[in-house]
């Protein structure tokens, strides 16, 4: 194998695909990106057996094919370290790749690769296509309340629902619930569920952008793959059973502030300065026109912050955990929000003003 390109036509699929390596790694060969050169392209590919994603570069002048992996992270830091648009050969020596420009050379070590795991790919049920944007804003709008290590392992990524002409995402972790839609043309014969794992919502949410370049899913019943002309990203789906989320979303809510994002997050965060750190609990205290929060920790200080906002009910009393409302004001970008109150032991629903189709569930806690 043997091939030359600039510093930059390498280290941007290096870096697309770096992700994709275990940092802790069970097999040596997993700490590696697989290389292949054929048909006048460079393929690279990383995996942690969980996802894989693979990227691909066209080459100009001569090569020669052949195949090898290599330890990922010390080639990307060697790229990284060479000057803008400086020309790199890599070439393929006695169980060593050799990476040498006008002024430097590594060697490498390598392992075979016929060794490298390939993740397997069950047959396609359903092939749509969406656009970058679209999948960006609704991981976006949900991540936040993925569980991170929770015993129920379903809860430990996102649900992705797709129906004939809404691409729905929910996240949760048993005490707040994120869910949003956005409207799309799938073109399916029934409604298909998929579980991601935390780890490939993580990196697909990197390596999507705002743009409306369309991507191609294709759903299996153990996997997802989404491709686009740069890279190929495969995920394994999580085997579970998703809560059913609609049975969770608050219902005749009857007490319904309107609120300043901006002022509500602000008040928020003061009042979260003197929190009890273990638990981070304020309290909500809702009258006509007035929003009071107050927090106070073991060492009996306190902190008591009041606010406007458009309400006229009868008053009430409410516990939250203030991070899981921050976080909630982090993710609506609209200048409103609607919180929706039944009483203090149910939960609450917020929603953005004008803003779409997402919907935020936070549950009380007792203070």
């Amino acid at each position: 194998m043997r091939f030359t390109m600039t510093r930059d036509q390498l280290l941007t699929p290096l870096q697309l695909v770096s992700g994709a390596v275990e940092k802790r790694q069970t097999l040596p060969i997993l700490s590696n990106v697989l290389m292949v050169v054929d048909d006048s392209k460079l393929s690279l590919t990383a995996t942690d057996l969980e996802i894989e994603l693979k990227a691909q570069v066209a080459l100009e002048g001569e090569f020669e094919p052949g195949e090898i992996t290599v330890p990922a992270r010390k080639l990307l830091d060697i790229i990284k370290s060479l000057g803008d648009g400086e020309n790199v050969k890599l070439e393929m020596g006695e169980n060593r790749l050799r990476v040498s420009t006008p002024g430097s050379r590594f060697n490498l070590s390598t392992m075979p690769a016929n060794e490298f795991p390939n993740l397997e790919e069950t047959a396609s049920l359903a092939s749509l296509t969406v656009s970058q944007h679209t999948l960006k804003e609704l991981i976006e709008k949900t991540q936040f309340a993925m569980a991170q290590q929770d015993v129920r392992y379903y809860l430990n990524g996102m649900l992705f629902e797709f129906d004939e002409d809404t691409l729905t995402s929910v996240a949760t972790d048993g005490h707040r619930l994120a869910l949003s839609k956005e409207s799309v043309k799938l073109e399916l014969d029934e409604r298909v569920n998929a579980i991601i794992p935390r780890k490939g919502v993580s990196e697909l949410g990197r390596l999507l952008d705002h743009t409306d370049e369309p991507l191609t899913l294709s759903l299996g019943s153990n996997h997802i793959k989404i491709t686009n002309s740069d890279y190929s990203f495969i995920s394994k789906l999580v085997d579970g059973r998703f809560p059913e989320y609609d049975k969770v979303l608050p219902r005749n809510g009857d007490k319904i502030v309107i609120a300043d994002r901006e002022v509500l997050k602000e008040s928020l965060s003061r009042a979260s300065i003197l929190c009890n750190e273990k638990f981070r609990g304020v309290r909500f205290m809702l009258s006509d026109g007035q929003v009071r929060l107050h927090a106070n920790n073991p060492e009996q200080e306190e902190a008591e912050v009041e606010f406007s906002v458009d309400y006229q009910g009868s008053d009430l009393e409410i516990g939250f955990n203030v991070s899981y409302m921050i976080d909630v004001m982090n993710t609506i970008k609209t200048e409103q929000v609607k919180l929706t109150f039944i009483d203090a032991n149910s939960s609450t629903l917020i929603e953005e003003v004008d803003g779409g189709e997402s919907m935020y569930v936070v549950m009380p806690m007792r203070l």
